[in-house]
């Protein structure tokens, strides 16, 4: 096990032996807080696009619903006219940054999760570790309305004029520690000044969403294959994501209840090796692995073991619709 994966393993348990890391905990916060100083105040210099930037992000590592909740806003948008591109660091990718994303673009070029959006939505997306870059490259193809900045938020030389942070209710704030005694990116005063989006399936905020699941799909269909999804049999659970314990409790809730674990680092890059077992049993994953497993199969034709995807899409209740009608009219646009 990786050190990175110890870490994490300690963040989720709030392991006690985390205090040792309070003194980089300290270090982390100064850095952070002089950064975002810096361009508060303006002695650093931030960029403005020409059009409002709404970013979607957290103040927790790992994952949070952030993507399926920017998939359902990109497809609530383009169904009612808005002109909206998206923007992404591109994690996993090679580049050459800034990358235009396209339903051709292979994951370890530009990631992995701009993939699952683009291919999700067909939206107009550019990644790349220079926001200003990304966003000149989106606007120079394309007149938009909005552009959507997937995460970002801690990323103060980008000025925004929406924020929203998706909360993993389930989750919660851990030990409530910033890097790395916690999993916080920001002090959880942070949340007092955004949008608070709550996942989870039973909300104390009008302000939620939740996590739907939809059928299982083979990745690798044959005409020798029934392609019907089996909850009983035994799986392989094959995960390469921020939080695997969430798709767990989406496989119990599905009624999977035999499957063994395989935990990968988030944007984990693949090998036909990882996919091997000693029995045939078929592997269970997430869109967002799919997506990088894909390739993985093309190269390996001979590959026989199923493997089952399941799908998610975000369900936002209607205040959260309603908070982003106004934030929208408040900036000019209008939705049809």
């Amino acid at each position: 096990m990786s050190i990175a994966q110890i870490i994490q393993d300690a963040w989720n348990r709030q392991a006690k032996w985390l205090i040792v890391l309070r003194p980089l905990s300290w270090l982390y916060r100064f850095g952070f807080v002089v950064n975002r100083h810096l361009y508060l105040s303006g002695l650093k210099e931030r960029y403005r696009a020409p059009v409002p930037v709404m970013i979607i992000g957290n103040i927790t590592v790992g994952g949070s619903g952030k993507t399926p909740l920017l998939i359902q806003l990109v497809k609530y948008l383009q169904q009612h006219q808005v002109r909206v591109g998206v923007i992404s660091r591109g994690y996993g990718g090679q580049g050459p940054f800034p990358a235009q994303v396209t339903l051709d673009s292979e994951p370890e070029m530009v990631g992995d999760e701009p993939c699952l959006i683009v291919q999700s939505t067909d939206v107009p997306m550019v990644v790349g570790p220079n926001r200003k870059a990304s966003i000149e490259l989106l606007l120079k193809n394309h007149q938009l309305d909005l552009i959507i900045s997937d995460d970002g938020l801690q990323h103060w030389a980008l000025d925004r004029q929406i924020e929203w942070i998706v909360l993993d209710y389930n989750r919660g704030l851990g030990n409530q520690k910033i890097l790395p005694e916690g999993y916080l990116r920001e002090p959880t005063s942070r949340l007092a000044h955004s949008t608070v989006i709550e996942h989870a399936h039973h909300s104390q905020s009008k302000l939620n969403m939740h996590l739907q699941v939809a059928e299982p799909y083979l990745l690798n269909p044959s005409f020798d294959q029934a392609e019907v999804f089996d909850a009983k049999l035994d799986y392989y659970a094959v995960v390469g994501i921020g939080f695997p314990q969430r798709f767990y409790k989406t496989l119990e809730s599905m009624g999977v209840q035999q499957f063994q674990c395989h935990e990968f680092p988030d944007h984990y890059d693949y090998q036909i090796e990882d996919l091997q077992f000693e029995d045939a049993n078929p592997i269970i994953t997430t869109e967002k692995d799919a997506v990088k497993l894909l390739p993985l199969l093309k190269q390996h034709p001979d590959f026989q073991r199923e493997i089952w995807v399941v799908p998610v899409e975000a369900v936002l209740s209607n205040s959260c619709y309603d908070i982003l009608k106004q934030q929208l009219n408040e900036l000019g646009i209008a939705l049809s």
